[in-house]
């Protein structure tokens, strides 16, 4: 390991390539890695959950921002190379590094508390959904999360359009996103094909659902609602609302009986899943 990183450089992770398999890119541009920082007003008091540190280029600014850091990596590779680039800050206790998946992680077991931390990450593409719905749904929500993420996801997070879509709706309905910068692709190793954007969603908290019930029977609403985009979102409600109780609900909503579900705001969907579970 010694001979490697004289080899590569400052250290081992100068050595290590992108992997496709677990959709790596790495983000290299320091106005970015600032931007994202900033955006997430990352300061000596914070706790930050890093998901895929990479190579570290964004632990290093989150830490130079005085923060406590958690590290979530999940490739063998690099989780070793990051225990050397970082063995001064892993003995001080400014950073903790997890060697695992960020969508099996026990968020207790980090130490802390329900809006007590904030997670910051250059995350893969092709597990933006499901990540984002892991944590914003926790028993330990984070205060404020800030993601680079492709940027076409980041606009519709961010009904940028104008249109909901299934993924807006689950993280309106824990928190409030907002559109913040353009990444270009020229900013990653390797240079993905497409742009990223940085997404910031604030406010978190599950204080929009009354009961387990409905915040269960919401996204179970939701998912039907979207099932076939170019029907009425009555329609698509047949296979999971009664027929006699649709019409009932959306006058209770004051919702047009011709509606597509992209056009129903977050409080609509809420009034409808109440409704639902009234009835």
């Amino acid at each position: 390991p010694k001979y490697l990183a004289n080899v590569c450089g400052l250290s081992l992770t100068a050595c290590m390539k992108a992997k496709r398999s677990l959709g790596q890119n790495f983000l290299t541009s320091g106005a970015a890695i600032k931007a994202i920082v900033d955006a997430a007003g990352v300061s000596e008091t914070d706790t930050v959950l890093e998901i895929g540190p990479g190579k570290g280029a964004l632990t290093k600014e989150i830490l130079a921002r005085g923060a406590r850091v958690i590290a979530i990596e999940k490739d063998d590779d690099l989780y070793k190379a990051l225990q050397q680039t970082f063995a001064a800050e892993l003995i001080e206790g400014k950073l903790g590094l997890v060697h695992g998946d960020a969508l099996e992680q026990d968020v207790a077991a980090f130490g802390v508390s329900s809006g007590g931390y904030k997670i910051v990450a250059n995350i893969p593409f092709n597990i933006t959904g499901a990540l984002t719905r892991y944590y914003l749904s926790n028993t330990v929500q984070p205060q404020t999360m800030a993601l680079i993420v492709q940027k076409e996801v980041a606009e519709r997070i961010a009904s940028r359009d104008g249109k909901e879509s299934i993924l807006s709706m689950s993280v309106q309905a824990y928190g409030t996103p907002r559109y913040i910068k353009t990444i270009k692709a020229g900013s990653f190793t390797p240079k993905p094909k497409v742009d990223s954007a940085i997404i910031l969603i604030e406010d978190i908290s599950r204080t929009r659902f009354k009961s387990n019930e409905q915040e269960d029977y919401f996204f179970q609403l939701v998912k039907a609602g979207f099932a076939q985009k170019r029907k009425k979102l009555s329609g698509n409600l047949k296979t999971i609302l009664p027929q006699a109780k649709i019409a009932p609900a959306f006058d209770q909503c004051n919702l047009d009986s011709d509606i597509r579900a992209e056009k129903v705001t977050i409080d609509k969907w809420m009034c409808l899943s109440t409704c639902a579970t009234q009835q």
